[in-house]
């Protein structure tokens, strides 16, 4: 696999010095600063693939154009968009960057109650406390419904951790469910995020399926068109938080819109991760039966908690068997080479690093530090080599 890693662009505290040293070849990135709906300008993409090409490297992987709010709920201006999206996608492929990953979760990214969660080796990793949540949903945000979509022992778990809970720890909380996120160059309050739910209010999970599947239809024409395989991220938690639709959690899901849009275009991103952080997915399993449609894979493993929270373990611990994952993900390369296939190389990057050594205490974005995503790397490079040389 092409051993690639994410760099946020010139503001980055991990350069990409520092990632040629890590050993990778492939940057993804994405014009953080334009991501907004609107088109990427050619002159903005080629000074960007002019600097990680002076380092010797190359952009492999454009992650992400942003699918913006209106296209999901196809309200607003979704209609110009959807056009300024089909005009990114011509963009990065005259440029020669031929993958595309992209998500389509609503308002949030992926989402962690807790940046600097503290490990027995005395790092951090990121976490998501089921509780801690509800809390926020139920409590703090006081969302209309929410006592709805927490059982009721979790509510009661809830309000005990308010009441030990810090001033610190509620502003921890809120600041990382809704006012951060990697990559976005805005914030929510309580306010301006009540506002958005009330958008989605009505529409259902079947309605925002279908949106995607809309969406699908007229995106990967194009990308067919330009040579650029599309690769949707799974939504991270994969179930519904503050009560919005989540379409792309399970393996039904992705069997679902590979089957909506038959195309060599329209792929998806293996996160096992993402998809692990779902009891009901089997990775490898995954990793076999849609190897043919996985155009990128971000691998990081968690663990599993009997409510529902998790957190980033180890790359090679966890409850995701990433030797095995990994196996199949190289028999998928060497079936797309005997097949003659140009694209048999999947790009990989290690994912959600924890923050070790000299990453602690440093100014990272949270999950990109660059010892941590480095010993990943290091791992996974160490799984490859083993099965290259086994055979």
């Amino acid at each position: 696999m092409e051993q690639s890693w994410r760099w946020f662009g010139p503001d980055d505290t991990v350069t990409l010095s520092h990632v040629k040293q890590a050993g990778a070849t492939g940057i993804v990135s994405a014009l953080h600063h334009l991501n907004d709906g609107r088109i990427w300008p050619d002159d903005e993409i080629l000074k960007r693939r002019a600097i990680i090409e002076e380092a010797g490297l190359t952009w492999s992987v454009v992650e992400s154009i942003i699918v913006h709010e209106d296209i999901k709920t196809r309200t607003g201006r979704y209609r110009e968009l959807i056009d300024n999206y089909k005009a990114s996608i011509r963009a990065v492929a005259k440029a020669g960057i031929g993958t595309v990953c992209y998500n389509f979760m609503a308002i949030t990214d992926w989402t962690r109650t807790d940046l600097e969660y503290e490990m027995p080796h005395g790092g951090t990793a990121l976490r998501f406390d089921i509780v801690e949540f509800c809390a926020y949903d139920v409590f703090i945000l006081k969302r209309p419904g929410a006592e709805q979509d927490h059982p009721v022992d979790r509510i009661a778990k809830a309000q005990d951790w308010l009441k030990t809970a810090s001033e610190s720890d509620l502003a921890r909380l809120e600041r990382n469910l809704i006012e951060w996120v990697p990559a976005r160059e805005f914030v929510y309050d309580r306010q301006s995020l009540n506002r958005m739910l009330d958008i989605y209010k009505e529409l259902s999970e079947t309605g925002f399926r279908e949106n995607l599947f809309t969406f699908l239809n007229e995106i990967i024409p194009v990308a067919e068109e330009a040579g650029v395989r599309m690769a949707i991220h799974p939504d991270d938690p994969p179930f519904p938080l503050f009560g919005l639709p989540r379409v792309v959690c399970r393996a039904s899901d992705a069997r679902g819109l590979l089957a909506a849009v038959k195309s060599p275009s329209n792929g998806i991103t293996l996160c096992t991760g993402s998809y692990g952080a779902n009891p009901e997915n089997d990775l490898v399993a995954m990793a076999r039966e849609f190897g043919p449609d996985i155009h990128f894979a971000h691998l990081r493993n968690v663990t599993k908690e009997g409510d529902g929270s998790f957190h980033e373990a180890e790359h090679l611990d966890g409850d995701t068997d990433m030797v095995r994952v990994t196996m199949a993900l190289m028999a998928e390369e060497k079936r797309r080479k005997a097949e003659g296939r140009v694209d048999w190389q999947i790009p990989m990057r290690p994912d959600h690093g924890h923050a070790i050594v000299d990453d602690i205490g440093k100014k990272i974005n949270p999950g990109y530090s660059c010892i941590g995503r480095l010993k990943g790397l290091a791992e996974l490079r160490g799984i490859m080599r083993t099965l290259e040389v086994l055979g």
